[in-house]
Parts: C-alpha cells; structure tokens; sequence
C-alpha cells in the first residue's frame, strides 16, 4: 500500500486539475468506500476525511455508494464510518432488501428541504411499497440486533489469515486485501500465455471451488481481471470461513 502521504498528493493534483478545467460550479463526487468490481480495492485511511474537505472547500456534495460495503459487511454498519466521514447522500441497495429489490437514497434534512423547495420529484412504480419497505426494516434490526458488523470483522480476520497462508503457500496468489467479508485474492499470471493468465488462474480456482461445493467469487468480470472477489453472508457460520479459507485441494 501507498504511503497516506503519497495518496493524498494524488488527491491534490487531481483536484487541480478539476480545478483549473471547471467553472467553480462542481456539483458532487461520487464514490465508493472500497471500489468492489474494479478489483476490492480499499481506500487508505483518512482519504475519505481529505476528500469530504475538498468537496466542503467548493462547495460540492459528498455521495457514497455502499450498495455491497453497507449494512455491516465491513466490520461496521457502513464503510465510511472507519474513517469517521458522514456523507450528504448515501445510497444503498443489494443487502438492504435481504433477496428483494430494495434500495434506498438518503440525505440530510437540509438537502432534503432544498429539494422540495425546487420542486424536485424523486419517485419510483414502487417507490414505498411496504412489503420491500418491511423486509428492510427487519434487515436493520437484525443486523444490528446478531451483532453482524463484529461478525463480520471476527470471520474476515479469520478468512484473511487463511487466504494469507494459501498466498504463503502459492507463488500466483499476489495480493490479498479488504475488510472484514469483503475481500479480494489477485491472482498473478504464470506465464505470457492465456492458458495461465491471472484471469485464467481466477476462473479455474472458481471454477474448482464450485465443484467442491463452494461457492466462493461472487463476481466475474473483465473490470475485476485475476481478482476473486470473495463475500460471504455475515451471519454464515464459521466453518464456511474456514473452508474458503483451507481449500487448497
């Protein structure tokens, strides 16, 4: 990982660039805590504190997607909070419906009342529907009544040592990274053909994975290359952990 000194340059200079090609009128930045399709990579501590300052400093909203980081998957109930960071518009989805199609975008008072002043509409065919709405309720309460977010952080500690030891024990595993059950294992390739390429090396342990009865990459995508993305479910027990963790065969 970068130094925090080196990244938060790399912060500098790209807004100085937004800078010297914008009109001042910057609306928003949209960002996710941990970017989970390109590859689970994790943003350094304290780049969403420097970020949140920029947008404070011109004016623009802060808007954070936590569709797969929220609702406890990283260790606490939403990624953003490691860094101490509340953002003006988060927007969740996916975990929130528990199965159902549920998502929801929310914002502060403030924006809120702004909003309606403007005669802004924001609505949906099922916008509110209460079965939708009920199971999210629930998902909440149990998330916060089972304790999932430590869950989370007992079981991917435990995963991240196992997929540590396999990275030990394996020259084509390059990295292993994450937080809590939502971690990622780069595959580097063996050679410069495609038989063993990183993504080749990614699909096949997938692949064998499955045959053992395990499911263990949820997604697979050319933006992710030779990276599994690996999340299992918060409240699963501890064995299936332990088995993603140990199975080399």
């Amino acid at each position: 990982m970068r130094p925090a000194s080196v990244v938060h340059q790399k912060l500098d200079d790209a807004f100085d660039l937004i800078d010297r090609q914008s009109t001042g009128n910057l609306a928003a930045f949209i960002a996710e805590p941990i970017l989970r399709s390109g590859g689970v990579i994790e943003l350094p501590a304290g780049y969403l504190a420097a970020l949140k300052q920029k947008c404070i400093e011109r004016g623009m909203l802060l808007i954070l997607d936590e569709a797969q980081t929220g609702m406890g998957r990283t260790g606490t109930m939403f990624a953003f909070e490691r860094d101490g960071v509340v953002p003006d518009i988060l927007v969740l989805s996916k975990t929130l419906g528990a199965g159902l199609p549920l998502a929801a975008v929310m914002t502060t008072d403030e924006i809120s009342q702004a909003a309606d002043d403007r005669g802004f509409l924001f609505y949906t065919t099922h916008v509110n529907d209460p079965l939708p709405a009920m199971v999210g309720l629930k998902v909440i309460e149990v998330v916060q009544r089972d304790g999932l977010a430590a869950r989370a952080t007992e079981l991917g500690d435990r995963l991240k040592r196992g997929l540590g030891g396999l990275q030990q024990r394996y020259g084509c595993i390059g990295d292993v990274r994450g937080r809590g059950l939502l971690l990622g294992m780069e595959f580097e390739e063996l050679d410069r053909g495609q038989r063993h390429s990183a993504r080749a090396l990614s699909d096949a342990v997938t692949d064998r994975a499955l045959h053992l009865g395990l499911s263990s990459n949820i997604v697979r995508t050319d933006a992710s290359d030779g990276v599994m993305r690996i999340a299992p479910p918060r409240g699963s027990s501890s064995s299936v952990c332990s088995s993603a963790a140990t199975s080399g065969r």
